[in-house]
Order: structure tokens, then C-alpha cells, then sequence
């Protein structure tokens, strides 16, 4: 189905993009897939083309363009013509904004610069060995001492752990509150800040992810964002744009994974003709062709929602709930349609399938999501008593 979100610029920049993730990306997934990391020259490669935080304010070197379509575009290309494991999402729509929207002129002016330019690669750290999606029992603590907060804890499967420069860190600072959290601005090389090791994983090779540990690390009062005993309420107030941003790519990677079957069963023959000539390949590829339409519609539609800034939490929850578990069905679907071919590492559907399981977990569970949507109905057990 024809898209009907998208003006003549942003096809233009869609070509830009998909030029550049088929020219500076894609050749390198597979030597990025072995060594577990990708190349930090990359995000500098694509700060140059000005591919990161294209929202940023043009005095740290951004487009200062208020329309996410961009950066909708540049999750897309990414996923279907770069590689996955490139979380340029992650770096300029799940953690940039943190520091653009919650930091200090002082903060902003010392970091954004190196976050657009690629010299200072992002992560946040939020997850925990032992909690999970539950923030509220976070046992990471930082306690003020004078002109500095002392931070001790650890976190667990913490994308871009082994690139990051600079990584947020939400730690409790109100032990008397469950919601009592402060988000933290640490920085490669301070003392008591380690990595752990690169944790391997069943898909998303060639994305680093870690365990970081911090032992009395001392961080300067002004690498606190916002109010120290506000993260909850911060940490809450991004959560939507950020489950949009993983529905976006869930549903980028049905659509390649689609598009790369519809080619494969064109081309395979069994009984002495293509397999997509057997009536059970067109009704499956029938289906999911329409599934995949529909749920594209809704997420394009989500995407002029935040851009008028009327996007609910309900609404990115229903998005990254259908997005992330359609992602599942087309990816299975496609690699049965693949018969052996989908079980070897060398046909891309095999890495698709792999990538996906992922989706239905980070950013919040399914299970969370439906419980999100479910509140917001009304049918909350604490109203309901």
C-alpha cells in the first residue's frame, strides 16, 4: 500500500539515507556480526552526513528539524539497507533526547556537539540483574557527598555498553521512596566505572551489549539531569517516543523480511515449479502482505501523533505491542516458507528471525504493553476493588 505520510523531501532524504547505509553499513555487517561491535567510525561517518539527532539544535551542529518522519526514515533504511546492529535509534531517539530535553545550557553545550558529530557515542543504563522491567525496585543507589554524588551498583544487558562515551544511569537517591530515582551523566574513564563482559546473545550480533559496574564513582552535581529525585517521572515522560521507535523497527523488519521471501519463493521450484505458485504460499504471503499494510498505517499514523505531540502512552503501547508480535509471526512464517535455506545463518531470514525475538521483550514486555493498554481502559485492579 502507497504511504501517505511522506512529502517530496522526505523521499529525497530517503534516498540520501538508503545510499549511505548500502555504501557505509551493509558491507561491514558481517565482520561487525563477528566481532560483536561495530565500527565506532560509523557514527562519525554518519554525523557527517548529518544522520544523527536530526531534531538537534543547529548551534551543536544539527538540523533543528521538528518532524520525526526523518528520523522515521533513517530507522527504516537502517533496518532494511544498513544493518541492525547499528543502533544509531538508540544513540539519537532513545538517549540524545534525555540530554537535549532534561540537561542543564551547560550540559547541552558540553555534550551535544560530540552526540550529533558521532565523537560521543550514547547509551542509558536502566536495567538491572535482578529487576528487570520493575525500575521501582532499582538497587543501584548514588548518595550526595559535598560537590559530588557517589555511585555504586550494577546494570545488566545494556546496548552500545561496550562503544559508550557517555551513558545515562538512573540510580536510586531517595532510599524512603520507590520512585525516588536521579538519572546520571557518566563519562568513559571515570574512576570505579568498568565494563563487564560483551554478553552474546541469540540475535542482534553485531549490536554490543554489556554489564557495567560502578564502585564509588564519583560523579560531579553538575552530570545530574534535571532533579535528583525526579527519573521516574523523566524516565516515564520518554517512554512513548521510545516504544514508537521500536515499533518502527519491528515493523521495518516484517516488511524486509516479507519483501526478501516474495523474492525467494518466486525463484525456488519444488515439483517442477516456484513454490509461490502452490496455493498455500499465496494465502500465507496474502495474509501477512495485508497484516503488514495495516499495521503500517497505524504506526505512520502514531508518528503525525508525536509529531503533534498528542501521542498517548496507550497508543506507542498498542504500536509496540502489534508491531513487535506481527515482527514474530512474519519472521516465522518466512523462514517455513524458506523450508531449510531459513535455518543457515548465510540466508538473511535466518538473521531476521533471530533479531526479532528480542523486540517482544525490550522496551517493555508484551505483557506490559497489554497491561498499559488494559489501565487505560479504565480496568485498573486498584480502581476496580
Amino acid at each position: 500500500m502507497r504511504r501517505l505520510i511522506f512529502e517530496p523531501e522526505h523521499e529525497q532524504f530517503r534516498d540520501s539515507v538508503r545510499r549511505f547505509m548500502q555504501a557505509e553499513v551493509a558491507p561491514h555487517g558481517e565482520r561487525w556480526r563477528e566481532a560483536g561491535v561495530v565500527d565506532r567510525e560509523v557514527y562519525r561517518k554518519a554525523g557527517e552526513k548529518g544522520l544523527l539527532c536530526t531534531w538537534a539544535d543547529p548551534e551543536f551542529g544539527g538540523a533543528g528539524i521538528d518532524d520525526f518522519r526523518f528520523e522515521q526514515i533513517i530507522i527504516e533504511e537502517n533496518i532494511i539497507h544498513g544493518d541492525i546492529g547499528f543502533y544509531i535509534n538508540l544513540h539519537s531517539n532513545l538517549v540524545a533526547p534525555y540530554i537535549d530535553k532534561l540537561g542543564s545550557e551547560e550540559q547541552r553545550q558540553r555534550f551535544m556537539p560530540g552526540i550529533v558529530s558521532g565523537e560521543t557515542i550514547l547509551a542509558v543504563a536502566m536495567t538491572e540483574p535482578s529487576t528487570g522491567s520493575d525500575l521501582a525496585g532499582m538497587k543501584t543507589r548514588a548518595q550526595l557527598q559535598g560537590d559530588h554524588w557517589v555511585l555504586n551498583g550494577a546494570k545488566t544487558y545494556i546496548s552500545n555498553g561496550i562503544l559508550a562515551d557517555l551513558v545515562v544511569v538512573a540510580a536510586r537517591t531517595d532510599p524512603a521512596s520507590r520512585h525516588g530515582l536521579g538519572l546520571f551523566l557518566v563519562e568513559r574513564g571515570m574512576e570505579g566505572f568498568e565494563r563487564g563482559r560483551r554478553l552474546a546473545k541469540m540475535g542482534l550480533k553485531s549490536q554490543d551489549t554489556a554489564e557495567l559496574f560502578f564502585s564509588e564513582v564519583k560523579v560531579p552535581a553538575g552530570n545530574i539531569l534535571g532533579e535528583a529525585s525526579e527519573g521516574f517521572r523523566y524516565l516515564s515522560r520518554f517512554l512513548a517516543q521510545e516504544r514508537l521507535v521500536a515499533a518502527i523497527g519491528s515493523t521495518a523488519a516484517a516488511q524486509c523480511a516479507f519483501a526478501i521471501t516474495l523474492d525467494y519463493v518466486k525463484e525456488r521450484r519444488a515439483f517442477d515449479r516456484p513454490i509461490g505458485a502452490f496455493q498455500n504460499t499465496r494465502f500465507k504471503l496474502a495474509q501477512l502482505r495485508a497484516e503488514i499494510d495495516a499495521l503500517q498505517t497505524y504506526i505512520d499514523q502514531c508518528v503525525l501523533l508525536l509529531n503533534a505531540k498528542e501521542l498517548t502512552a496507550e497508543d506507542a503501547a498498542a504500536a509496540k505491542l502489534l508491531a513487535s508480535e506481527l515482527e514474530g509471526r512474519v519472521v516465522d512464517e518466512c523462514v517455513q516458507l524458506h523450508g531449510g535455506a531459513g535455518y543457515m545463518e548465510e540466508y538473511r531470514i535466518s538473521r531476521l528471525y533471530t533479531d526479532a525475538r528480542i523486540t517482544r521483550i525490550f522496551a517493555g514486555t508484551s505483557e506490559i504493553m497489554r497491561e498499559i493498554i488494559g489501565r487505560g481502559l479504565g480496568l485498573d485492579e486498584r480502581k476496580l476493588r
